[in-house]
């Protein structure tokens, strides 16, 4: 059984994933906080399993919070909340120690699947942790010029104008690239290159 705490800003979406985590069975108690400064401080007294932390909030924000949590709990399992977030946050995020990403609207089932084991998230929805055994995989250097771009946050377009390549083109090096990486989306393949050392 699992302890969750969520901290998210948006009264709203507290409630939301508190209903969403009650229908998951693996999950004993949810309690929330409504800012990073509030998470900080909670979190010795409830010890929870898993921290659900949103990206984006005022205060300390969502990444300093992540900082600060992890400078004092070395252990603290976190997953950070997105909801349309830049795959460069997410990145940070996962570079700074947190487990990974989960949306925001994901289904109870996909939660479920995240919350079955802590240390590792498993789920179409999450990023996985930046653990493992690092390898590199053989990329060419037109889909690590791509996924550099995808890092930069440059669309299809552009990474095609800087490249002169076809949007095409840079389309079918990307789905290429999100295969060799083992990932379904920008912000898991810029994650996935941090995490192996393709990034830096």
């Amino acid at each position: 059984m699992v302890s969750v705490l969520v901290c998210d800003d948006t009264p709203g979406v507290r409630q939301a994933l508190m209903r969403c985590l009650s229908l998951v069975p693996e999950v004993e108690s949810v309690s929330t906080a409504a800012s990073g400064e509030e998470l900080i401080a909670r979190y010795p007294v409830e010890r929870p399993d898993l921290v659900l932390l949103d990206t984006q909030m005022p205060g300390i924000g969502g990444l300093e919070s992540l900082r600060r949590l992890l400078e004092v709990h070395h252990k603290a399992a976190v997953l950070m909340l997105t909801m349309g977030e830049t795959p460069e946050e997410v990145a940070a995020a996962v570079s700074q120690g947190a487990l990974g990403y989960v949306a925001k609207d994901a289904s109870p089932q996909e939660f479920a699947a995240v919350l079955a084991t802590t240390d590792r998230p498993q789920s179409p929805s999450a990023v996985p942790a930046p653990r493992g055994d690092g390898k590199v995989p053989n990329l060419t250097d037109r889909e690590r010029q791509v996924l550099q771009g995808m890092s930069d946050g440059r669309s299809n377009a552009q990474i095609g104008r800087d490249l002169f390549l076809s949007e095409d083109t840079v389309k079918t090096h990307a789905r290429r690239l999100f295969r060799k990486l083992g990932v379904s989306d920008r912000g898991h393949a810029v994650a996935e290159g941090f995490r192996r050392g393709i990034l830096g």
